[in-house]
């Protein structure tokens, strides 16, 4: 079953950039940006995540956090992370079962091979842990500016 807008954000647990072990309830109480991403250290993820890096006081002051999820296992986030000062956590869906209940591990298609991959999405979940707003088959010009008005205008 993919999560669905208004519905309560399954229980995960995945192992962060650091080693350390993430769970949503860890953030109730907190608006949570959660975005998926292809693939640490390609152009377009690389924009996306300096987009949050670069906007990070934005999303504190109106409670806020981001955390990014993608298949690459840990020690590649920790790289990706320490390469360009990301100052949110990175989780590692390395068996894609977060990415799947999201309904974002699609077939791709590049140069004519098809796999199957993260389709870059972003979800909003509130608070309480619902998902409230999504964002799918994203375009990562503006984009970060688009969630945090979001977080402003519903969720502040």
């Amino acid at each position: 079953m993919t999560v669905e807008i208004g519905m309560q954000v399954p229980y995960f647990e995945l192992e962060t950039n650091s080693g350390e072990t993430v769970t949503l309830s860890k953030f109730k109480g907190t608006n949570v940006v959660l975005y998926f991403y292809p693939k640490d250290m390609t152009p377009g993820c690389t924009t996306e995540a300096c987009d949050f890096r670069d906007q990070i006081q934005q999303f504190t002051e109106v409670n806020a956090v981001i955390l990014g999820v993608s298949p690459d296992p840990v020690e590649r986030h920790q790289k990706f992370v320490e390469k360009y000062g990301l100052p949110f956590l990175l989780l590692a869906d390395t068996e894609h079962r977060l990415a799947e209940a999201f309904g974002v591990w699609k077939l791709k298609k590049n140069f004519g091979k098809e796999y199957m991959g993260i389709e870059r999405s972003t979800f909003i979940i509130d608070k309480e842990g619902n998902l409230v707003k999504e964002w799918r088959k994203v375009k990562v010009k503006g984009h970060v500016d688009d969630a945090l008005t979001y977080i402003r205008e519903q969720l502040s």
